[in-house]
């Protein structure tokens, strides 16, 4: 399992902010590796993926139509996400508004 750290607030700078939040983090298995879960079940499409840090549902990024990761967040109040997407490691608290790294590369 990875820990993350804070890298940065929401404009990306540096911050000396914690998250309160990444005890919430488990070892979880993606919901789906085909995409974003809602939008194949809806048929719809999405840009980029998210992964759920507590329970590993795969939702679409902001930038998607259905905006499926945050909608997770706001009904289920699990608040870190981590990008799904090839060659990224970052990871967010919505509650926070914080950017984060794993723990190894800051």
């Amino acid at each position: 399992m990875t820990s993350y750290l804070v890298a940065g607030g929401a404009d990306s700078n540096p911050t000396n902010a914690t998250c309160g939040h990444l005890d919430r983090i488990a070892d979880v298995t993606p919901s789906t590796t085909q995409g974003c879960e809602d939008c194949l079940r809806e048929g719809t499409r999405w840009v980029h993926l998210r992964e759920c840090l507590e329970c590993g549902h795969v939702g679409c990024c902001d930038n998607s139509p259905r905006r499926h990761a945050t909608g997770h967040w706001q009904a289920s109040t699990h608040p870190l996400i981590r990008s799904f997407e090839p060659g990224e490691d970052w990871a967010w608290c919505y509650p926070d508004e914080l950017f984060l790294l794993p723990s190894n590369t800051t």
